[in-house]
């Protein structure tokens, strides 16, 4: 997807976006996440497998949070009991899902566990660098419908194939703590910085008029407004719409989305886009609330027809971040699956 087409469709308000990504854009991601899932079930011993292997449709699927596992214990294999050989397959998998920045951002989620392990000195909370898991729903094949999480605090992706061809991406949720990294050896590490920077510099960008608009509170909430939750519906108020920003500030709205969609692999993020498309561009809108000033508790979401961002940073006197991808009928994949089933005989 290159970006000067998506910004075409931004610049022409009220008119559906006119280029068409065909949905096999996902087909090397397909191929690579299929090839990567059976070399990492392959290298599984009995044991670990029949915890790791759960049918497509079991409720497991379904369950998902971004808390510490001591308050959400999570059902798969963990990172910590694989061995060099069976860690390694593991990651090619999660690779496989993302593009390289991604990838590389997920680790630094991972890795801030021992940050905070050296800054609480135990506690509540193990805090463990590799207290993730791994979980695959289905059988994974070139023509069925099959799945996988890769979860633990702070990081939930979830990742659904329809019909071996295409990829649903949602939830996918990435939290960072600290936000920022005050001391230490990693001091000054941001591991979400792109999602904070890119959106204030589009705050900042609004004249008096629009910020009016955008604002939608000088307090922001406690937390992501969705939460954890299975299903959701669009949040009002929804802010400033694209159609009221200008060229350079539709530009910068593109900059924020493409923070999120840069996450997952050039073809999970094209499929992303493509639908982004078909809803209809011009229907984006963005919201802020809370302070406007770096180190101040504040919160954005940017909402069209069929997703929502949403990012919160006002723990830990804001120096906590969540952030979130959703799709309101596409989360886990429901809206892919109940077109495969209704176009493909069974």
């Amino acid at each position: 997807m290159k970006k000067s087409e998506f910004v075409r469709s931004l610049l022409m308000p009220g008119v559906m976006a006119s280029v068409v990504l065909i949905s096999a854009s996902c087909s090397s991601s397909t191929d690579e996440m299929l090839g990567a899932a059976n070399d990492f079930i392959s290298i599984l011993s009995e044991e670990q497998r029949e915890r790791t292997l759960f049918e497509f449709e079991d409720a497991e699927r379904h369950r998902w949070h971004f808390i510490p596992p001591e308050m959400f214990p999570r059902a798969g294999v963990g990172l910590k009991e694989l061995d060099p050989e069976q860690s390694g397959r593991a990651h090619d998998l999660i690779r496989s899902a993302l593009s390289q920045s991604g990838y590389m951002t997920t680790i630094q989620i991972m890795e801030l566990e021992d940050v905070l392990q050296a800054l609480e000195g135990g506690g509540r909370f193990a805090r463990d660098s590799e207290e993730y898991v791994l979980s695959v729903f289905g059988t994974p094949s070139a023509d069925t419908s099959w799945g996988w999480r890769f979860e633990g605090h702070h990081v939930s992706l979830h990742f659904t194939i329809v019909g071996g061809a295409v990829i649903a991406s949602s939830p996918a949720f990435l939290g960072a703590n600290p936000a920022e990294v005050l001391d230490g050896p990693d001091k000054g590490l941001r591991a979400l910085a792109d999602k904070e920077d890119v959106a204030r510099t589009l705050l900042q960008a609004l004249d008096a008029g629009q910020r009016e608009m955008a604002i939608i509170s000088d307090v922001a909430p406690r937390d992501i407004v969705t939460g954890a939750e299975l299903e959701i519906d669009p949040l009002t108020p929804v802010g400033i719409g694209a159609t009221m920003l200008s060229e350079e500030q539709r530009l910068l709205l593109m900059d924020l989305i493409t923070a999120y969609t840069s996450v997952m692999a050039e073809g999970i993020a094209d499929y992303r886009l493509e639908k982004l498309y078909d809803a209809g561009i011009d229907k984006i809108a963005f919201a802020w609330a809370g302070g406007v000033e770096r180190g101040e508790q504040h919160y954005y979401r940017v909402q069209g027809p069929t997703f929502l961002i949403e990012y919160d940073n006002t723990q830990n006197n804001a120096n906590h971040i969540h952030s979130v991808w959703r799709e309101f009928n596409g989360d886990f994949g429901r809206d892919l699956l109940r077109e495969h089933v209704s176009s493909t005989p069974h």
